[in-house]
């Protein structure tokens, strides 16, 4: 597709726009994406193109319609010889200006009227899957969403997934060659993610435009409004793909959902839609995906106009007694990620698991 000139009043950095659909979500293309850098904030110009034909992949690479995992590189040579086979190009972002300019590399920060909006973009990973280098950033726009003059936050995506989880080929990249060091770096930056959330003060409201699995679903129970498209789904194989559970689940999913369907999530891999998600609790709403991106940015406007001081002090109120009680559910998992990881046994099961996953395709 060719890409669209920049229109009226965007090259003097007016950050007007016409729909609030073209935010996130539903593949639509996204234009005038501010940038924050150190400096102050930045009006690129910019073109989002997004495949919907395409079929949905996870940080592994592989089908996410069931549920499998599988690896990406692997499965996507395999998959790329098959003539009928449409693999997900992913977002192609292009920016007319300088990247010495530009802060964030996958994740796009926009400074709204009101709130701060943070849309998953990635660029060096699969469906937004998560890595050291992407949680990074997140941690570092909720840094500074907490100290701008914004009332709340929202965090959507960019694509047909909201996120699947951490980016497994990385992974197992980065443990091949270093397992003690890179197992605590690794598991670090988890928990310097997970906390992020667990510390930020202002109400935090996620639009879930698509799947969501393992670390992406992990941290819903962290936010305070979750809103979801029904092409949404959530998804948390931890103990499928032989690892322990992350971001406070292990605590949060039994609150929520109750002990059953926690169990069988977090032991089974048992994949919800939106409307069970929305009937447990773990989702506020359900949105037709067609009208979803107006009706979230119509009610994340309609909280942008309440009192800060209001919607600050009310999470307060509701979470401060949660917080000590997260950061060490947090703590606990994150160490025990990083034993997994460091030992011979935990390892060699991962990478076990996933070889089999590629005979299989």
């Amino acid at each position: 597709m060719p890409l669209k000139k920049p229109q009226n009043g965007l090259q003097n950095g007016d950050g007007s726009h016409e729909k609030d659909s073209r935010h996130f979500g539903n593949g639509s293309q996204q234009q005038n994406m501010d940038i924050n850098d150190h400096e102050g904030e930045q009006n690129l110009p910019s073109v989002l193109e997004v495949s919907n034909e395409s079929p949905v992949v996870n940080g592994i690479g592989s089908s996410l319609a069931n549920g499998s995992l599988n690896l990406h590189s692997t499965v996507k040579r395999k998959l790329d010889g098959e003539k009928d086979y449409v693999f997900d190009k992913r977002l192609r972002y292009s920016v007319r200006q300088n990247e010495s300019n530009c802060r964030f590399r996958d994740i796009v920060v926009r400074k709204e009227d009101g709130f701060t909006h943070i849309l998953l973009s990635s660029q060096t990973s699969d469906n937004n899957a998560l890595t050291p280098e992407i949680m990074k950033e997140v941690r570092r726009a909720l840094c500074n969403a907490s100290a701008d003059d914004s009332k709340l936050l929202l965090l959507s995506a960019v694509g047909s997934v909201f996120c699947s989880g951490l980016d497994y080929s990385y992974l197992i990249g980065r443990l091949s060659n270093d397992r003690r060091k890179e197992s605590t770096r690794i598991a670090e930056a988890i928990r310097d993610f997970v906390k992020a959330f667990i510390q930020f003060k202002k109400p935090i409201v996620v639009a879930i435009n698509g799947p969501a699995l393992g670390l992406g679903a992990s941290i819903l129970p962290l936010c305070d409004i979750v809103w979801a498209s029904e092409k949404a789904w959530f998804q948390t194989p931890y103990a499928t793909i032989r690892l322990t559970p992350a971001g406070c689940s292990s605590y949060t999913f039994p609150q929520i959902l109750g002990v059953a369907l926690a169990n069988e999530m977090l032991f089974c891999g048992r994949k919800l839609t939106a409307q069970e998600a929305c009937s447990r609790g773990l989702v506020s709403q359900v949105f037709w995906p067609t009208t979803f991106s107006q009706e979230v940015m119509l009610r994340v406007k309609e909280m942008a106009s309440c009192s800060a001081v209001v919607l600050e002090e009310s999470k307060c109120l509701m979470r401060s007694f949660l917080k000590s009680g997260l950061e060490d559910v947090n703590e606990k998992e994150c160490q025990m990620l990083k034993q997994l990881w460091s030992s011979s046994k935990g390892l060699d099961s991962l990478f076990s698991y996933l070889q089999d996953k590629i005979y299989e395709v």
